[in-house]
């Protein structure tokens, strides 16, 4: 591994996010002896991740998937939202289908706890760099499952869908105009491949039910 660095170039911001002390004391150390780094912060939970990236730029968070009391996906749905947002990295066991739910969840990449420490370093710069970087995964299950396609706005209209609202409705919960609306229903249909809402809702929940028996089975927390 080069761990040389250009004296013009700026060490790459990184906040480590980890429930387990241990953990995030060895990957403190690591990450503070490389110079292409800059450990900007550590934290336990993903409330104390979210409220130092809302008042301190970083580049790379490095998080766990199982972080109180979020926990890794919806921190990043979270995080989704927010404009300069860092781009994360989720590291744990590569345990049953979890590189495949934190890529689905919107990570740019999955290291795995049981690789060398400079595997991890690497992801980082690689990450930075504009990369993704899983482990092998089968595209074909991602594309079996269009709700990953759906833009953010469109992933908000599913949700308040699901609510049973009206398009009124709709447009009042999501602050957009009802002509809005029918555009983001007419794109949900077609991404969904369904015919109307009641279908695009039973989409929804049979996807919800399915992700949650995914991380139930085998994912650790």
């Amino acid at each position: 591994m080069n761990q040389a660095v250009n004296q013009d170039r700026k060490p790459i911001d990184v906040m480590l996010a980890d429930s387990n002390p241990l953990v995030l004391s060895a990957l403190s150390e690591v990450i503070d002896r490389d110079p292409r780094f800059s450990l900007v912060a550590t934290t336990a939970t993903a409330e104390g991740f979210l409220g130092t990236v809302m008042r301190v730029p970083v580049q790379i968070g490095i998080i766990n998937w199982s972080l109180p009391a979020l926990g890794g996906a919806k921190l990043i749905e979270v995080l989704r939202d927010q404009e300069n947002a860092p781009r994360t990295i989720v590291y744990a066991d590569d345990t049953g289908d979890l590189p495949r739910l934190a890529m689905t969840a919107g990570a740019a990449a999955f290291a795995s706890r049981s690789s060398p420490a400079e595997t991890l370093l690497d992801t980082c710069v690689d990450v930075a760099a504009g990369k993704m970087v899983f482990p092998f995964l089968d595209v074909r299950e991602l594309q079996s499952d269009p709700i990953h396609l759906l833009s953010r706005k469109e992933r908000a209209t599913l949700d308040a869908l699901s609510k049973g609202l009206t398009n009124r409705e709709l447009a009042k919960e999501l602050s957009i105009s009802t002509n809005t609306v029918k555009f983001h229903l007419t794109n949900l249909y077609e991404k969904l491949s369904v015919k109307n809402r009641a279908q695009a809702i039973a989409f929804y929940y049979s996807s919800r039910l399915a992700l949650e028996r995914d991380q139930d089975d085998g994912i650790p927390k």
